[in-house]
């Protein structure tokens, strides 16, 4: 297959992040690889719950992004993926007693998440996964975790003056296939040209290539985007969403998601969450830990 020019940067920015020396970016995969996560020893579990199954196999399986720098992105010297939904996961499966080195990372693209998790092919997905409704209707949310909000990336200098989605109309924009971004656009937004792929990163470089004249998904997985682009893009600065993260678990699933929200307020409470953040998504985009959003036990 085809290694596109963007790929190769983004393989390239991992790389960067595996470094010793350099920013607190260039930290990131090392700091992250150094997680303090306190896997639980003894656990006790009622029985029959996807909870006391897991902590009896001592592993999992968890669906995340490989291509999105800060969130998850694949280090291709450990072929392990790294970020801000990766160390939330492991928070979760160190309190069912199982360790990173137990988990196993399943790469879940937008539109194969809920499929996914219906044919249990993994046991929760940590994917930059925005709740609505609906998704409720296939499978079931623990969080949020996150709350990001929408946005546009260009080509470096703006070149065709977009600042909002309003002027996305008569250019030709890129989203991923079956992104919440993407049918945002084509809901409320019918003048822009949808051009869609399975990932991200294809989307960044048809921006590269003079493909598309802008790329939009949430602000935090373009602002990876940004950094991974050696000053070839912006971001344009102007969330037009609400986009609530959140951990997608089997339809039904009660009890593993309730302890998946235990599990959230336990490290928000305990500054886990926070320096999670830090040393992950925080690093590439300079941003200091936000407030963590409550969560909804609906």
């Amino acid at each position: 297959m085809r290694t596109t020019r963007y790929a190769a940067s983004l393989a390239a920015l991992g790389l960067m992040l595996a470094a010793c020396g350099g920013s607190e970016a260039g930290n990131q995969a090392e700091d992250a690889a150094d997680s303090n996560v306190e896997v639980q020893e003894e656990v006790d579990f009622e029985a029959g719950t996807t909870m006391a199954e897991l902590a009896e196999a001592g592993s999992m399986t968890v669906g995340t992004k490989f291509d999105q720098p800060g969130f998850g992105l694949l280090n291709p010297n450990t072929e392990t993926p790294e970020g801000f939904d990766v160390e939330i996961a492991k928070l979760i499966a160190a309190e069912l007693g199982i360790a990173p080195e137990d988990i196993e990372w399943t790469e879940t693209v937008s539109a194969n998440r809920e499929p996914f998790l219906q044919n249990g092919q993994v046991d929760m997905v940590v994917a930059t996964y925005t709740i609505n409704d609906a998704r409720k209707e296939l499978i079931d949310f623990a969080g949020p975790y996150y709350e990001a909000g929408q946005d546009i990336m260009v080509a470096a200098g703006n070149p065709e003056g977009i600042e909002g989605p309003e002027d996305l109309a008569g250019k030709n924009v890129c989203s991923v296939e079956g992104s919440t971004p993407a049918q945002n656009i084509r809901d409320n937004y019918p003048e822009a040209t949808l051009t869609l792929f399975d990932v991200y990163s294809k989307c960044a470089d048809a921006l590269a290539n003079g493909q598309v004249d802008a790329v939009t998904t949430d602000n935090v997985i373009l602002t990876g985007l940004v950094a991974g682009s050696d000053g070839a893009f912006e971001l344009v600065g102007n969330p037009f969403t609400e986009e609530p993260y959140g951990i997608g678990v089997p339809k039904g699933d009660d009890e593993f998601r309730a302890f998946i929200n235990d599990t959230l307020e336990e490290a928000y409470e305990s500054g886990a969450w926070a320096d999670a953040w830090d040393r992950t998504a925080g690093a590439i985009s300079g941003q200091e830990a936000p407030e963590p959003p409550a969560v909804d036990r609906y």
